[in-house]
């Protein structure tokens, strides 16, 4: 797919749509995560897919939103993949409650604006 405004416009509405599953995998809180394999590679997977997502925006749609940490978003995506072997659990959940409502708040004002 070509970069661009309806690329970006793509980009966005995926990586929405993964954190939705995220939130909804992870809505019965800490404890079923910690204890669910299962629970913790669907998590994994859709943050993977959503940082992988983030990483293809055109760099004028993610100058829209100075504020969003994009190189963060994207090494987290690099840990995910690459050093899944040694992956904190609870740094994972932390990304998920402290950080993925923020961001997915950014995304929803920022579709219009694509």
């Amino acid at each position: 797919m070509q970069q661009g405004p309806e690329a970006d416009k793509i980009y966005v509405a995926h990586m929405l749509e993964c954190i939705d599953r995220v939130l909804a995998y992870t809505e019965n809180g800490q404890e079923v995560f910690m204890q669910s394999s299962l629970v913790q590679d669907a998590v994994i997977r859709n943050l993977q897919t959503m940082a992988e997502s983030s990483q293809r925006l055109s760099e004028p749609t993610k100058s829209l939103t100075p504020q969003t940490p994009w190189r963060a978003i994207s090494g987290f995506r690099n840990i995910i993949v690459h050093d899944y072997l040694g992956l904190d659990l609870d740094v994972v959940w932390s990304v998920v409650e402290k950080e993925l409502p923020a961001l997915q708040s950014t995304l929803r004002k920022l579709q219009p604006l694509i």
